[in-house]
């Protein structure tokens, strides 16, 4: 048995870790993390390699229970714990690329799950340290900071080169936008709300007061609140607010939004306004529904700035999403949690793709299956601002939820990833 503690995970680190080693199963361990192992936490992890042949397996920790891996768990964020075990054969055999400066372990064990299990073991076999105690509200922009520009750049090309291996890797090929039937009007503001008296008087000022040469509306879907919303809704007298109540009490954010894309009022274009936010400005929907027309688009994705309640800028400031770009955004989408805001839809693509009616993860899904077929158009200055306060749904996720979500991203993933390997 080995038990190595990589401090840098550079091909030549890894390489020399899998040279060096002299037992069957290599026991990969966080330098950041104290960890007390159980009785026979080595055993254990040791034994489900040689019992199933498995290449990677990790474990839960004693009050942390981690999440299955499968297929569309592709992301280089993905929590396998402080201690891993992998097979030396299935190491050495998989091989890694010989140019990493950051990425080898990700390479490794995208490799490895190329032809060989990778293995969860729901049971706590050690106690651990937390090596980021950062809520899930803060540690989820890490990926855009612009100091972080040249790992994501090749995190993105071991990703991608994982995706063309398996054969589910898309070529920049574009399939045409669907000309406009007859519409209502040329853009609908879409806003999924439920309990935010304090902000949705706000957020649909911000949208009535765009300065636009084209006729557009305001869609609320008004999930069944129980605090003042409807009531804050129904005092507003401008014709252009459609206030929708859906019969189904059992909607999440993504049910609403089909509420408001089916309904008879939604325009050509639907464009996202959260229930706690604001367009930065009254040039907003005109500028993105030019850039969704100068594709044309079926999607365009814009930037955000991140604000407190009061609007005051905090960090990490601007998220642009620069990452996305036309030639691979498409693949790369499959690698990170999201894609941006704001987000704006042809709407007659939308409808054909529809939301799953969850309250996380629908937008992500969604974006998933239109960058399959069409090509998605960003802009990349800031046109939203995002406010993060103690009401926002993911501030601080407890670790269950937080798993939960971790755990259904990665299906949609999967599913995504099994669709373009059919293609």
């Amino acid at each position: 048995m080995n038990v190595v503690y990589p401090q840098e995970y550079s091909s030549a680190s890894i390489q020399r870790v899998l040279d060096a080693a002299d037992s069957d199963v290599l026991f990969l361990g966080d330098p950041r993390v104290n960890v007390e192992p159980g009785l026979r936490m080595f055993d254990r992890m040791a034994n489900v390699i040689r019992e199933t042949a498995a290449g990677w397996v990790y474990a839960d920790a004693v009050g942390h229970p981690r999440i299955d891996y499968q297929r569309g768990s592709i992301r280089d964020g993905f929590d396998f714990g402080p201690v891993v075990a992998v097979s030396l054969a299935a190491a050495r055999q998989s091989g890694i690329d010989s140019t990493l400066k950051w990425g080898a372990l990700y390479d490794l064990r995208l490799r490895i799950s190329e032809k060989h299990a990778v293995v969860r073991i729901p049971e706590p076999l050690y106690s651990a340290s937390t090596p980021d105690a950062r809520p899930t509200g803060q540690k989820q922009f890490d990926y855009v900071d612009p100091r972080n520009r040249d790992y994501q750049i090749e995190m993105e090309r071991i990703a991608t080169a994982h995706l063309k291996r398996i054969g589910a890797c898309l070529p920049p090929q574009f399939a045409e936008v669907p000309v406009a039937e007859k519409i209502p009007v040329k853009a609908s503001v879409v806003i999924p709300v439920r309990n935010r008296e304090r902000t949705i008087l706000d957020a649909v000022q911000s949208a009535l007061v765009q300065s636009a040469d084209f006729e557009f509306n305001v869609i609320v879907v008004d999930n069944h609140s129980t605090d003042r919303t409807t009531e804050i809704l129904r005092g507003i007298s401008d014709p252009r607010v459609k206030h929708l109540v859906p019969k189904s009490r059992d909607l999440g954010i993504g049910g609403c939004w089909n509420e408001a894309i089916y309904s008879s009022d939604c325009g050509q274009y639907a464009i996202q306004l959260d229930s706690d936010d604001l367009y930065l400005n009254d040039g907003v929907l005109r500028r993105i529904v030019a850039e969704l027309e100068a594709g044309p688009y079926a999607m365009v994705i814009g930037s955000y700035t991140m604000v407190d309640f009061s609007l005051k800028e905090i960090p990490p400031g601007l998220i642009d999403h620069r990452e996305w770009t036309r030639d691979n955004g498409m693949n790369n989408a499959l690698r990170i949690n999201g894609l941006g805001a704001p987000r704006a839809f042809n709407t007659w693509v939308l409808r054909r793709v529809g939301f799953p009616n969850v309250s996380y993860g629908e937008d992500y899904a969604v974006a998933l299956r239109i960058s399959r077929d069409y090509e998605i158009g960003r802009i990349y200055e800031s046109v939203y601002l995002c406010r993060r306060w103690e009401g926002n749904s993911d501030s601080a996720l407890p670790l269950e939820v937080a798993n939960r979500y971790d755990l259904y991203k990665d299906w949609l993933r999967t599913i995504e990833i099994q669709a373009r390997m059919r293609l």
